[in-house]
């Protein structure tokens, strides 16, 4: 076999230890639609594609809950990733309904981002890119002097946003206001970092 050099693998899923499984697996399948498709004593493998799994699950009387979890190094947060701003909105409006809320919600300038935590309390972003293109937003990211001066992003209120699609504000339009600071949330927010974020 002749070496053509190394070749980029994609990222296919992510195991999570728990000691809830069913609650997590209820979750993942409420916010993200991933169903098992295997589920035993010790955890389930789920997905919500063409994929044999996307989320792992496993569980062991060994498992417990650390309450300094935030301050731990560790996995910050997982995404995943819709095609359109309004895909988005109408996501947040759905989990809402259901009682399910983010503890952050950012435009980072190439990606607006909402965080939910899961009942082990793991953090998972829910974003959609703002340019619509991975090479665009790529090129941003590498070049912008405003994401430089600013890589986490602006705090935003979902609900607002929303406002201004519905008052007629395009996709486009609403993702600039939004990185501009129009639409800041009215309550502090919980980034599961050490340190406060500025609202």
């Amino acid at each position: 076999m002749e070496n053509a050099g190394p070749k980029n693998p994609v990222l296919h899923h992510v195991n999570l230890k728990t000691s809830r499984l069913q609650e997590m697996i209820d979750w993942y399948r409420t916010v993200v639609g991933s169903e098992p498709l295997h589920q035993f004593e010790g955890g389930a493998w789920s997905s919500n594609d063409a994929a044999n799994h996307r989320i792992a699950l496993i569980t062991s009387p060994e498992v417990r809950d650390d309450p300094e979890k935030v301050t731990r190094s560790g996995m910050h947060h997982m995404a995943f990733e819709y095609e359109t701003l309004d895909d988005l909105l109408a996501t947040y409006e759905r989990l809402a309904g259901l009682g399910i809320t983010p503890h952050l919600t950012l435009d980072h300038g190439m990606t607006t981002s909402f965080y939910y935590l899961d009942p082990d309390e793991n953090s998972v972003e829910l974003q959609c890119d703002n340019f619509g293109d991975w090479s665009k937003s790529s090129e941003f990211v590498r070049t912008s002097a405003e994401f430089k001066a600013n890589p986490i992003g602006t705090p935003v209120d979902p609900a607002r946003m929303i406002e201004a699609r519905r008052a007629g504000a395009s996709m486009q339009d609403v993702q600039k206001r939004a990185y501009a600071g129009e639409f800041p949330p009215s309550a502090p927010m919980d980034p599961r970092l050490p340190f406060p974020l500025e609202v």
